[in-house]
């Protein structure tokens, strides 16, 4: 099932999973994690690459849970993406 504008638009609007409150992030088409901070600044870019079905680095593929990965690093900003459970891992 292809992701659509109407599931991006739904899950930027909040960055936490409900229930439970797990870190979501976003899945690029060419493999890249994008925070929730960069998909809600870049929101444009992403739905203009949905649309048009760009290869272009912004078509958002899934948003999904990063449940232990202490090393998941934003491709945009390079900001470390929190973790549902290895955050003692992370310092």
């Amino acid at each position: 099932m292809k992701y659509t504008i109407q599931q991006f638009k739904t899950d930027i609007c909040e960055p936490y999973a409900w229930p439970g409150g797990y870190p979501r992030y976003f899945v690029t088409s060419d493999g890249a994690a994008l925070s929730y901070k960069s998909a809600l600044h870049n929101q444009h870019l992403i739905i203009d690459s949905i649309e048009n079905d760009s290869n272009d680095g912004w078509q958002v593929i899934a948003c999904d849970i990063n449940w232990e990965d202490a090393g998941l690093y934003c491709d945009d900003t390079n900001e470390r993406i929190e973790s549902a459970y290895a955050e003692d891992q992370a310092q």
